[in-house]
């Protein structure tokens, strides 16, 4: 199916004709999928998308805009403001499907003045001969649902506010919930089932005797009666679990005022005030470290220079006495070679130069190591040592103080902080006040789930009696009322009831089996985070999801981000759409809402290109901004482009060709 035009004529604050073409074709070849359409809020987005379900489904339409209206007052409110009340207003829908093997198209029109006669509009079916066939107009109804089912429809046509509403749940909402049973066939079972009760129940009334029938009908007055009072009490649940939230939101608006004027300190001031002690004491016992710090080497550190200037000339001094002491050596060896020359053959003349080459040799050796101040530390080995490990401990002691200083200091903003709290920590009198209206509120909400908790059990019991009542009725029947003629239907609705039952559970995990991996591929596709989830289930009542690890163990929904929940919610709506086996049109109302950037991407580049063979975005200039039109449209993805011009002044929309940008 795909939807190839939308004429829309004084209808809501369109003005005049106005034609969109929906083709997703460019040419006879080629086709990109998504028809995009820009529009401020408040500019007729949404009234685009009623006018696709008004036109298909007429009285039927799940509009946005209808609430509680009659279908004649909602056709009225449709009607745009400006018109002549006598002028007609107009929805024309042209499509295309495949009926016995050939392509056909179908343009729906529908309608109607102000006040229209008899609370409807016209509806007329204008075919491939441009002929209106009036036996498709009788049926119509029957027809589409047969193309597009109005109980799956939110599956191919829904807003951002669908898939807000269904990622912030535990459980879908109703509107999917019927979705799914559509889906799966099972309301068609459920129908089934019924019809056979009324079948079964007629074929008794009419072969039981009058004492028989005054007892079924008698058990079939208290059922009724008993059906009728767990409708009552399951409303008056729904209303006490209404309290209950109000007295829960009270509760904790109190216990928020009993925070923010000081409550809690107050209630914890004595534990406050002693860890202000401690903190003291802590603080006491740093400053007698830092005087026992003093009394050692500590103040020497007032004179680092001096310290500095000693170990200088000590070591100065003690390499000259090295270098003296082995001058004096290197001359005594001199001598004694010059005596042992002398003894020799060597004459005088030679010993004498030898003599003179080994003193000018010492004093070239030397003379870069004369001292020219006379020494003044007169310092041994012993004292440089000493000095040394001073300057070590010295060192060591400086650190040591900057560490006590640097904890004191955090100790005192401690002792800061905790007396500013013990400062705004309430008074008596109000901390008193503060206690008892939190108190009271949370005694009100214990009493409204103990009320809850009851009118619950009693519901309970209901329903145990109501099961009872309906086993008594069928016993007493299958027992008592026997005829010729309706034996066998009584017996074989009881064995198809009990088939329809195996066949209905049977096709639920049928179904749910193939939906789950839909799901979990959509989202896994989208999420492009393969390590977050591994399976998802659907539960077979409730259908709400529940997601497991790798390891098997439950992510709980509420530890996705925003985004990630809004991602399950359109993969779960996309896994319905590809299970349901119809190849549809989608269109998507506030397509983003309120994603951020990295999400947003996954679903412009990954989902609107495959989320149908023609996908129509109802988007305002924020959602689908400059950034994700440029990319669709280097992905060819877009077949045609439109701006929803909204005139404030006149209040009136114009459909122009393009988008924002």
């Amino acid at each position: 199916m795909i939807f190839l035009e939308l004429v829309l004529q004084n209808f809501g604050p369109y003005s005049g004709k106005q034609v969109i073409n929906l083709n997703p074709k460019i040419d006879e070849e080629n086709s990109h999928p998504i028809i995009l359409l820009g529009g401020m809020n408040g500019g007729g987005k949404t009234t685009l998308m009623d006018a696709i379900r008004l036109a298909l489904y007429g009285s039927r339409a799940q509009c946005s805009t209808r609430g509680n209206l009659s279908y004649s007052d909602f056709l009225n409110q449709c009607v745009n403001n400006k018109i002549d009340p006598v002028a007609d207003t107009r929805i024309e829908l042209l499509f295309e499907h495949i009926e016995n093997d050939k392509p056909i198209k179908y343009r729906v029109v529908r309608s109607w003045t102000k006040n229209p006669k008899d609370g409807k509009d016209t509806l007329g079916i204008l075919g491939d001969s441009d002929t209106w066939p009036d036996a498709l107009v009788n049926i119509w109804d029957e027809y589409i649902e047969n193309l597009l089912p109005l109980g799956i429809s939110n599956l191919f046509l829904f807003d951002g506010e669908q898939v807000k509403e269904l990622a912030e749940q535990e459980t879908p909402p109703p509107v999917v919930v019927d979705a799914i049973r559509g889906l799966l066939g099972l309301e068609l079972a459920d129908r089934l089932a019924v019809d056979l009760d009324i079948l079964v129940n007629r074929k008794l009334k009419e072969v039981g005797n009058s004492k028989d029938l005054a007892n079924l009908e008698e058990i079939e007055i208290r059922l009724t009666q008993q059906q009728e009072d767990y409708q009552t009490t399951g409303e008056k649940l729904e209303t006490i679990k209404n309290h209950v939230e109000e007295l829960e939101q009270k509760q904790q608006e109190a216990f928020d005022k009993f925070i923010s004027e000081g409550g809690k300190i107050a209630a914890e001031r004595n534990q406050l005030e002693l860890q202000q002690d401690t903190k003291t004491a802590e603080i006491e016992q740093i400053r007698q470290s830092m005087c026992e710090l003093a009394t050692d080497v500590l103040p020497l550190a007032l004179i680092p220079s001096l310290l500095t200037q000693v170990q200088a000339q000590g070591e100065k001094e003690f390499r000259h006495q090295q270098i003296q002491i082995s001058k004096d050596l290197l001359i005594e060896r001199d001598q004694r070679l010059l005596a042992w020359l002398n003894q020799g053959e060597i004459s005088p003349i030679q010993v004498e130069e030898i003599r003179s080459f080994l003193v000018q040799d010492v004093n070239n050796l030397y003379a870069k190591t004369i001292q020219i101040e006379a020494p003044w530390l007169l310092a041994d080995d012993e004292n440089l040592s000493q000095l040394d490990n001073f300057i070590y401990h010295l060192k060591n002691s400086k650190l040591s103080a900057k560490e006590k200083l640097a904890i004191l200091k955090n100790k005192k903003e401690e002792i800061h902080t905790l007396e500013r709290q013990v400062q705004t920590a309430a008074a008596p009198e109000d901390y008193t006040k503060l206690r008892q209206a939190l108190e009271a509120s949370q005694n009100q909400v214990v009493e409204a789930k103990a009320n809850y908790e009851t009118i619950r059990r009693r519901l309970a019991e209901l329903e145990t009696i109501i099961a009872k009542s309906k086993r008594e009725l069928s016993e007493y029947t299958v027992e008592n009322i026997k005829h010729k003629n309706s034996e066998h239907i009584i017996t074989s609705a009881a064995k198809v009831q009990e088939t329809l039952k195996i066949f209905q559970e049977k096709l639920t995990l049928r179904k749910l089996n193939k939906l789950e991996e839909e799901v979990k591929n959509c989202f896994l596709y989208l999420l492009h985070k393969s390590d977050l989830v591994h399976r998802i289930t659907i539960d077979t009542k409730t259908f709400s999801l529940l997601l497991y690890d790798l390891n098997g163990k439950p992510v709980p929904k509420h530890r996705l981000s925003a985004g990630e929940k809004q991602l399950l919610a359109i993969a779960f709506l996309w896994g319905l759409a590809k299970v349901s086996g119809h190849r549809l049109p989608v269109a998507i109302d506030t397509p983003l809402g309120r994603l951020d950037s990295s999400h947003r991407n996954n679903l412009v580049e990954r989902y609107f290109p495959a989320a149908s063979h023609q996908v129509i975005l109802l988007s305002t200039d924020t959602e689908i901004g400059i950034k994700e039109v440029e990319t669709l449209r280097e992905n060819e993805a877009i077949a045609r482009e439109y701006l929803l011009k909204y005139d404030s002044s006149t209040r009136q929309t114009t459909i122009q060709p393009g988008y924002f940008w």
